[in-house]
């Protein structure tokens, strides 16, 4: 198994082996574990088993589990949009005992380094400030607002990073 380390001398790029936690390829084996942090990152937001089955299954889509201890601690999954040369980071998530330990920012990592569009994009719930700095940090800004686009009426913020392919 690969473990994933960023380099912070290397922005963007240069990783290393770590022992904290893994960063793998999910597969449909993962489900019942993806389900279970989906139900815990985002309760009333959380996916459908049918749309978790698609996650995991579809070609073209980049998917990314964190795994510490043998157990799925957060999960990444992207998606490129060829002809607009734009990917989405459709879901992240850590569970709320793996928090605040980088894991997220190592999935984002991982996820960016497999793509080749020259923007990404996500959505993030406009009350979800942790995930907002992570965001910033890492060169997203905001592009547009998507009103009432979560089950409770919450506005979603959408962020876009351009990057330098090549």
């Amino acid at each position: 198994m690969i473990s994933w380390r960023r380099d912070p001398s290397q922005p963007g790029r240069g990783y290393a082996l770590t022992s904290e936690f893994d960063i793998v390829e999910a597969s449909l084996r993962d489900l019942g574990e993806l389900r279970r942090l989906e139900r815990e990152c985002f309760e009333l937001d959380a996916w459908p088993l049918i749309d978790l089955v698609a996650v995991l299954t579809f070609p073209g889509i980049i998917r990314l589990k964190a795994v510490v201890n043998g157990k799925m601690a957060g999960f990444v999954a992207s998606d490129l949009r060829r002809g607009e040369d734009l990917a989405w980071i459709v879901t992240i998530g850590v569970l709320p005992t793996f928090r605040r330990r980088g894991i997220a920012r190592e999935l984002m990592y991982a996820c960016e380094a497999r793509l080749t569009a020259k923007r990404i994009r996500l959505s993030v719930r406009r009350n979800n400030l942790p995930a907002i700095k992570l965001y910033q940090t890492e060169g997203y800004t905001q592009v547009d607002v998507w009103g009432n686009y979560y089950a409770d009426g919450e506005d979603a913020l959408i962020l876009e990073k351009k990057v330098n392919i090549g």
